[in-house]
């Protein structure tokens, strides 16, 4: 896979410190509010580095968090340097970045603290939707959101929905039980609209990038990181034009 996709390199956590503070960063994610969950300065270092060195352009996270921040700072920077070579792609959604959160208390968090960072932006998108149990194509129990942002991304980040907060049952069968995890299939019924070259990262939720793996119909590279926890999926076909 590294063939075609670029990997960030693995740096100590004295070297990531460095990195965000670099960036002006750091003094917002050294977070000492023990209300706020902390971030994880690995997890947000492979996300910026994950969109800079494959040059994407538009972001599609399910869930919310510091990850928004940081990967919508990764855009402004993509902005600044290839705004004018942006052009030549069809590309209607250019450096945005599309938030998906089922709850709206930390969506309201999420914005919050991107507006004071960053400043309102009109790239930075948000988007409410709750979550229900489906049988996903008459044969598996998945969750779904109930709607989604109309947007064909080229990064999709997926560390959502919270298992716990899914509406209604299947069967008597939920995901809200601690023996279960996060099953999400909503990546898979637009996949086919997806462009060649997409990358998926999810975060943990290994039982769920599975669960993708096997029901994908493309020609998707699949690696599953154990070091740090995650999955990633390169869509490796032939340009559509």
């Amino acid at each position: 896979m590294k063939k075609y996709l670029k990997f960030p390199k693995n740096l100590s956590k004295k070297k990531k410190i460095k990195f965000f503070k670099d960036l002006n960063l750091y003094k917002y994610l050294n977070n000492k509010n023990t209300k706020i969950i902390s971030p994880d300065l690995n997890d947000l270092y492979r996300l910026y580095q994950f969109i800079i060195l494959n040059k994407r352009t538009t972001v599609l996270e399910f869930g919310s968090g510091w990850s928004s921040l940081v990967m919508a700072h990764a855009l402004k920077k993509n902005h600044q340097k290839y705004k004018k070579k942006i052009k030549s792609l069809r590309r209607n959604n250019p450096f945005e970045i599309f938030i998906v959160e089922n709850q709206k208390k930390y969506l309201e968090i999420t914005k919050k603290r991107n507006n004071k960072i960053m400043g309102k932006s009109k790239l930075i998108n948000y988007f409410h939707s709750k979550c229900r149990m489906i049988k996903f194509s008459d044969k598996y129990f998945a969750t779904e959101y109930f709607k989604l942002p109309l947007v064909n991304p080229d990064f999709i980040y997926l560390d959502g929905p919270d298992q716990f907060q899914i509406k209604g049952t299947i069967n008597n069968f939920s995901t809200r039980h601690t023996d279960l995890m996060p099953m999400a299939c909503d990546i898979l019924k637009f996949e086919h609209y997806l462009v060649p070259g997409t990358i998926i990262l999810v975060d943990g939720r290994t039982a769920n990038a599975r669960f993708l793996k096997s029901n994908f119909q493309r020609k998707w590279f699949y690696v599953h990181d154990k070091r740090n926890d995650q999955s990633i999926f390169y869509l490796k076909e032939d340009p559509l034009g």
